[in-house]
């Protein structure tokens, strides 16, 4: 048996303007982009080493 893997689903919060280049790069890496978009992402060590360098502008989900 498979086991299945766990899904976060990521929605931005606040507005990446006036944020660092580096921290708006990263909400694009994970798909995100603008206030109200949400996403699922596969939880992994690399989604959450992202997810912790913009945590203050996003809300993390387990489903």
């Amino acid at each position: 048996m498979t086991e299945a893997k766990k899904t976060l689903r990521l929605t931005q919060v606040k507005s990446n303007a006036g944020h660092p280049a580096d921290q708006v790069k990263t909400l694009k890496a994970l798909g995100l982009g603008r206030i109200g978009k949400t996403i699922d992402q596969v939880d992994n060590e690399s989604v959450r080493g992202m997810i912790f360098k913009v945590k203050h502008m996003i809300t993390v989900e387990e489903i």
